[in-house]
């Protein structure tokens, strides 16, 4: 186990998140973040550091700029509203913060022209002009190489050609120096993944120097030596995470020199470029330290699609709140979400996972053991002198007591999903416990009365030891359980000690996570679902994307980029899509979808591996051998672990009557429609 500061000096740890965009409600794949980020900070807490969370909104740019108007109010109307939103939000969820910082915050925007300033005197910063393709969404120009098919590499969105006068950052100034320390600090990005992304697809090909502001927009910070120019959004943005704890360029304060550099940036995996190139070379044109390490998490994705409205498949944390409850919305985002594959999330895998785990596994085991105190010993059971070990007493105190070290160490790696197997692991032993013990058969007998409390006993211990390990990931169920059993949190040490009560009096309390019926909630889901695809197509959606009632695709939407719909493409543009015959050699289910059928398919001398959301229609067997159209220029995605290379074609319509798109006549696998 790590060795812990709480008896020593505090250490502390800065961590912050990615400051949430201000154009719209945040979804679960948005909140996940700040969930993730308060779970590692509550972890660090109970290690014993003096840990400074740090989150926000990021409020400025051209996007924010055209929706304001587009909603008829001014540009700080509408963020002040949506700010609220998120922070709403944050709070709902159970976001410890201790900063909640705005970038229309006044102390930032001084520091920020400050900074502009210092970079232009210093010659890090010229005036020129750019011309390149701007994406809108994202903020972000690019050029030619960059794009894919003609679109954002980032969103695939339109872009459009712009050309304005603009300040430039010299990027190449301090290539060398970033390339140095990405390659002699191999924790400064993770996963590596991400690293070797940013090292050759980035930084060995060359920086170009970056645009760094703007003339076509007034929503943003004024350059204060040129007042035709505003600040660009990134750079405005990515020092909020110095500015909010008191850097000034001329007398940084003390919780500045204390907390900087950050321990953790924390942010979605499709900022990465901005927070490992960008912010370093900020950083270290400021002469300032750079944080020890930025970790770019995957998204959470709907199902196997991306979140979007016109679907009706965005999940909000309000609603998962309201029929689920805080706790169960935190686990599973906590759970679900792999190191560095992105996760999934539907509303039948959380009421399965609900049920599963949360349900049956911890909320059962709790009741149970509480009940059989209560019926047997009236409520208090004794850690005994003269008790013996029996039958599997002496493995299944070591299994109990060894998980805290598993947990620390997976809690400093940032692997929090596999930290918290190692707790449910916990409970599921107890459970086993039980049925190894039999504590019904004991009560039947006064000479079993002795071994029957210290089975009893035990499983007092263990449940205690699980609910501490629990804190920093369901705070609120974790405090439920402890009342109950009459204990105090445990420390990462103390958990280490299998019993440290002399005895146990218990309180009942209400079922911790009561089991959820799909068929109940489904009317209530039925009505979510209804109520986005209304709004989508609803004659006014444009006007409640103004008022930031939607946030497909924005900057920042981790896991959720959705396209616009297009009614009308030229011959030019479906010319782009290649269609082709296949044929289904082999298929199964993916093991992580009730939803998803995996077919090896065939075309001509090439297989593919195609993932497919059709297993409410066909069964596997029934598609072996079949010739369907499929589109197979799509660029390659994982869903649900499993790699997809293209996409098969079909037709459903209002009655719910579903086809394959299927050539009529035998035609060979391989051959190209159109």
């Amino acid at each position: 186990m790590a060795e812990s500061v709480k008896n020593a000096e505090k250490k502390k740890f800065y961590i912050t998140t990615a400051i949430a965009y201000a154009s719209g409600k945040p979804h679960i794949g948005n909140t996940y973040e700040a969930v993730l980020a308060d779970a590692i900070a509550r972890f660090k807490r109970k290690e014993g550091y003096e840990v400074f969370l740090q989150t926000g909104t990021d409020e400025h740019g051209q996007k924010i700029e055209e929706k304001a108007a587009a909603a008829g109010v001014t540009p700080q109307e509408y963020v002040d509203k949506v700010s609220g939103e998120i922070r709403r939000i944050w709070d709902s969820v159970g976001t410890s913060y201790d900063k909640f910082i705005r970038t229309t915050d006044k102390d930032h925007e001084k520091e920020v022209a400050a900074i502009f300033r210092k970079f232009y005197e210093q010659g890090d910063i010229y005036k020129g002009s750019y011309e390149g393709w701007y994406c809108t969404p994202c903020e972000s120009f690019f050029t030619e190489s960059q794009l894919i098919d003609g679109k954002c590499p980032d969103c695939g969105r339109e872009v459009k050609r712009e050309k304005e006068e603009a300040y430039f950052f010299r990027m190449g100034k301090y290539a060398d120096r970033l390339i140095e320390h990405i390659e002699t600090h191999p924790d400064f990005i993770r996963p590596v993944s991400r690293k070797n992304e940013m090292m050759n697809n980035f930084l060995k090909k060359g920086l170009q120097d970056l645009c760094v502001s703007r003339t076509s927009f007034k929503w943003g910070i004024p350059v204060d030596f040129d007042d035709k120019h505003v600040v660009y959004v990134w750079l405005d943005a990515l020092t909020n995470y110095i500015t909010g704890i008191g850097y000034d360029v001329n007398n940084p304060t003390a919780q500045f020199k204390k907390l900087w550099p950050a321990d953790l940036h924390l942010i979605g995996k499709d900022i990465l470029r901005f927070h490992t190139i960008y912010w370093p070379i900020f950083l270290m044109a400021l002469n300032l330290p750079l944080p020890k390490q930025v970790f770019g998490h995957p998204w959470l994705l709907s199902g196997e699609d991306k979140m979007s409205k016109s679907k009706g498949n965005v999940i909000y944390s309000d609603d998962l709140i309201r029929l689920f409850g805080v706790d169960a919305t935190r686990y599973y985002v906590l759970h679900e979400m792999p190191f560095d594959d992105d996760g999934v999330i539907s509303w039948d895998l959380f009421t399965e996972k609900y049920n599963s785990d949360l349900a049956n596994v911890l909320g059962n085991l709790v009741s149970r053991t509480v009940a059989m105190i209560k019926k047997y010993f009236g409520g208090t059971v004794s850690r005994r002198a003269e008790a013996k070990d029996e039958g599997t007493d002496e493995e299944f105190k070591r299994m109990v007591s060894s998980t805290a070290a598993t947990v620390v160490q997976k809690g400093d790696e940032l692997r929090i999903a596999e930290a918290l197997s190692a707790i449910m692991a916990v409970f599921r032993r107890a459970n086993k416990y039980i049925d190894e013990t039999a504590p019904w058969v004991l009560a039947k007998d006064e000479a079993g009365k002795p071994r029957l409390n210290d089975a009893l006993y035990n499983l007092s211990q263990a449940i205690v030891t699980g609910a501490s390990l629990l804190s920093p990931f369901l705070p609120e169920t974790s405090a439920k359980i402890l009342s109950s059993f009459g204990a105090a949190e445990r420390s990462f040490e103390e958990c280490g000690v299998f019993a440290l009560q002399n005895s146990v009096t218990v309180t009942e309390i209400p079922p911790l996570f009561a089991r959820a019926d799909m068929k109940t909630l489904a009317p209530e889901i039925e009505k979510i679902r209804r109520a986005q695809i209304e709004e989508a197509n609803a004659p006014a959606a444009q006007s409640a994307m103004a008022n930031g009632k939607t946030n497909d695709g924005d900057k920042n939407n981790d896991g959720g980029k959705g396209a616009e719909e297009i009614s009308e493409i030229s011959v030019e543009d479906f010319e782009k899509v290649r269609l082709q015959v296949g044929e289904i050699v082999a298929c199964e289910k993916v093991k992580k979808s009730s939803k998803l059928l995996h077919e090896t398919v065939k075309f001509g001398n090439e297989t593919r591996s195609v993932v497919s959301g059709i297993a409410g229609h066909y069964k596997p067997e029934e598609l072996v051998g079949k010739k369907a159209v499929f589109v197979t220029n799509l660029k390659p995605v994982k869903l649900c672990g499993v790699l997809s290379e293209g996409m098969i074609l079909a037709a459903e319509d209002e009655e719910g009557n579903f086809s394959l798109v299927c050539p009529e006549k035998s035609v060979k696998d391989g051959t190209r429609l159109g």
